[in-house]
């Protein structure tokens, strides 16, 4: 493979699409796009990011889409939610690039949930559907719908929502069991390649924060040969299933787009995004996944941006660098980060010892740093600053105040590196 493939994310602000990026930023065969119409959390990871996309519903957005598609020679299209892969799949021969969607009939059925289970009501695998409430409990979810939103369990009449219509919601029985995520990967051929389900430990807004790789066994791959032999489906894509009463498994949904917990089946070797670009480009893959069990627990991530440029970086070293005797990892991350931008590093200390048998003792680069200036005890840091567009890094607060109240530049603690760090790429 000779020639990088440029692949678009769209739209590139949410939980999935940043599972995108992490799968793909730094893969050497790709260069990564992110485009959205509304601005969110993209711009803080894409190194290539474009706003002020029309909305999927304005006349002009296949026109604007294609011009993005022109100007970056786009190879292949990721989006990333239902409704767009949906209008993807029914525009595709007006898109000037490949899209990994299905095609248009399995996207329509997958994005809604009375289809999903009218299409395969032959099996067994599919919850008991009712047309009206009877009984109790019942659960109740929009046809049209992602992340659980607006799904319900419902005890009694009085937990129904005032003025629903329950002709746009799916009533179905309820699960008591557990719920899985099963990804799944279907090659250039219509093959079902890969098969991974994974735990929903815990769930915060429909995404899972906390699950684990879980035991394929040969009803879950009943399940997934058979929603592939009657779907058509282009590289990844994903169904969710629970347990009823008597532990068998039921099918909640499918979706054609990627998952953003698919971080959990990349962490098992197998990246489903990069497999899935390369069987858009019509190339033959294969599969192999480590053996290890793993599992996953996350939280919010935080990324910051502030309206400061600087090219000097006035750094400290003991408690700053090196903290409780071993290498701060922020600060070495930010440290290549300013070498990759460019930006001057001056290290300014008053380390007691030999500063360069420091560093070999901790495997640090001299070469991290643009100047060193080694103080005695008794200098004042700020004598050696030139303010401009410079910034100071040091975990004493009465050496950033001094700086600060004579130069006016911004100063960071150690904990403030984070703010610094870009995680664009």
């Amino acid at each position: 493979m000779k020639q990088k493939i440029n692949v678009l994310v769209f739209p590139a602000g949410e939980i999935n699409s940043i599972e995108l990026h992490d799968a793909l930023s730094y893969c050497v065969n790709i260069n990564l796009f992110g485009a959205s119409s509304i601005d969110r959390h993209g711009e803080y990871v894409f190194k290539n990011y474009i706003s002020g996309l029309p909305l999927i519903d304005s006349p002009l957005f296949l026109e604007k889409f294609n011009e993005i598609l022109k100007t970056n020679k786009i190879d292949v299209v990721f989006p990333t939610h239902d409704s767009v892969a949906k209008f993807f799949s029914e525009n595709r021969e007006l898109i000037n690039a490949k899209v990994i969607v299905a095609d248009k009939k399995t996207c329509a059925i997958c994005r809604d949930k009375r289809k999903t289970y009218e299409y395969f009501k032959e099996f067994d695998f599919i919850p008991k559907i009712y047309s009206e409430i009877k009984r109790f409990p019942v659960f109740i979810k929009p046809r049209e719908s992602q992340g659980s939103k607006g799904a319900k369990l419902i005890n009694s009449g009085n937990e129904l929502p005032p003025n629903i219509n329950l002709n746009d919601y799916v009533i179905c029985e309820y699960l008591p069991g557990e719920e899985y995520t099963v990804d799944c990967l279907t090659d250039k051929n219509g093959k079902l390649i890969f098969v991974s389900p994974r735990s929903r430990k815990r769930v915060l807004a429909g995404v899972t924060v906390s699950g684990a790789i879980e035991e394929l066994t040969p009803e879950i791959q009943f399940i997934a040969e058979n929603i592939n032999k009657k779907m058509s489906f282009l590289g990844l894509w994903w169904f969710q299933i629970k347990k009823d009463s008597q532990g068998r498994w039921k099918l909640l949904e499918i979706s054609t787009r990627v998952a953003g917990t698919m971080c959990l089946t990349r962490a098992r070797g197998v990246n489903l995004p990069l497999l899935s670009v390369y069987i858009a480009m019509n190339y033959d893959v294969d599969v192999t996944p480590n053996t290890y069990k793993v599992q996953v627990d996350r939280t919010l991530i935080s990324r910051y941006k502030i309206d400061y440029e600087y090219d000097t970086v006035y750094m400290d070293f003991d408690d700053t660098v090196i903290v409780n005797g071993k290498v701060n990892q922020y600060a070495i991350w930010f440290l290549f980060q300013c070498k990759n931008l460019n930006k001057k590093v001056i290290l300014i200390t008053k380390h007691e010892n030999e500063i360069y048998d420091t560093f070999k003792e901790h495997g640090i680069s001299q070469e991290l740093f643009t100047k060193i200036i080694h103080l005695k005890i008794d200098d004042n840091k700020i004598s050696y600053i030139n303010p401009h567009k410079a910034i100071f890094i040091d975990n004493a607060y009465q050496e950033r105040a001094a700086v600060a109240r004579k130069y006016s530049i911004p100063v960071f603690d150690v904990d403030g590196i984070e703010v610094l760090l870009d995680w664009r790429s």
